[in-house]
């Protein structure tokens, strides 16, 4: 499996501290209208460090379900443990992901030594493709491009996800593995420059709200059309404010909000520690989205729960979410 092009991060939809899964399923019909190439489910943005495993399972079940094979489904795998990463990559290929997306383990600073044994237990006992999920600003770790070289022979480590917010590293970890090894931009203001330094796609947080445009983005940045590449670049460009608004308090608070003003789902509620977009940060994405040409309407942030909770009934989750099907 190839994993490349434009694939987002999907957020989370809750309700009364339940996951929602009437937003959910409108999420998802929107991410395929929108052309998106993958999802992500339960990374950062979808809130998965504070999902119970059950929750996570119910979460990567009903995306599965809904996308029924269209794009490929990719679980995160977020472990401070090697062995509670190789506990979780069992879970998800049981719920039908089709690869999985391993972050580096929080908290510990493992040696580039033991993030080698990491990674390599997970693929050695798991049967899916797994992406390599490098953020260091998250996790207080940085996995070096000679370590994902060494990492990239191995035939089910297929990519890497960097967020590291370096437009250099594309061009450092390409010098050193094969080209059937997927590098992904993990952060949007560097979709444009990491695409055209070797890149093959990125894990976008802003494609939740925009993903025809990300699309757009990644597809001009490989430079195979000229005019499309100057098209992509000045886009890039343009987006710059809204990829800074949408991290102006940490992620996933601004993106969450936005969907709720623009009526992707019906509510930004977070769950603690997280909590609501302040009014001084909404005040920076409702001018962003303005200047992007967005239409959305600005609403007050919903109370963060602390959770965890049981889905919505079928029936209500039906009635309290947007249908955006034709």
């Amino acid at each position: 499996m190839r994993l490349s092009g434009a694939m987002t991060a999907i957020v989370t939809p809750m309700q009364g501290g339940q996951v929602d899964e009437g937003g959910l399923s409108t999420l998802v019909r929107a991410q395929l209208a929108g052309g998106i190439q993958g999802l992500i489910v339960n990374g950062s943005t979808g809130e998965a460090a504070t999902l119970t495993d059950d929750e996570q399972e119910y979460v990567l079940r009903h995306v599965v379900d809904r996308v029924a094979g269209a794009v490929p489904v990719v679980a995160g795998v977020g472990s401070r443990s090697t062995h509670g990463a190789l506990v979780q990559a069992r879970r998800a290929q049981n719920a039908g992901a089709d690869a999985l997306l391993v972050v580096t383990p929080a908290y510990n600073k493992p040696t580039q030594g033991g993030l080698i044994q990491h990674f390599l237990s997970v693929a050695e006992n798991s049967d899916l493709p797994i992406v390599l999920y490098n953020v260091p600003g998250r996790t207080g770790v940085d996995l070096l491009p000679e370590t994902v070289a060494a990492l990239a022979a191995h035939p089910r480590i297929v990519a890497i996800k960097e967020a590291t917010g370096s437009v250099l590293r594309a061009a450092q970890i390409r010098r050193l593995v094969s080209d059937d090894f997927c590098l992904l931009s993990g952060d949007d203001f560097t979709v444009f420059p990491f695409v055209a330094q070797g890149g093959d796609g990125c894990v976008s947080v802003a494609s939740n709200i925009i993903p025809r445009a990300i699309v757009d983005l990644v597809e001009g940045a490989r430079g195979t059309d000229p005019a499309a590449f100057a098209a992509a670049r000045a886009q890039s460009l343009a987006l710059q404010p809204l990829f800074e608004a949408l991290f102006v308090e940490a992620n996933p608070i601004p993106v969450k909000t936005a969907g709720d003003w623009m009526g992707l789902f019906t509510s930004a509620e977070l769950r603690l520690p997280m909590t609501p977009l302040t009014a001084a940060g909404a005040d920076v994405l409702a001018a962003a989205m303005t200047d992007a040409g967005l239409s959305f309407k600005r609403a007050p942030g919903d109370s963060s729960r602390l959770g965890p909770g049981n889905p919505l009934p079928p029936a209500e989750a039906s009635v309290r979410t947007v249908d955006l099907s034709d």
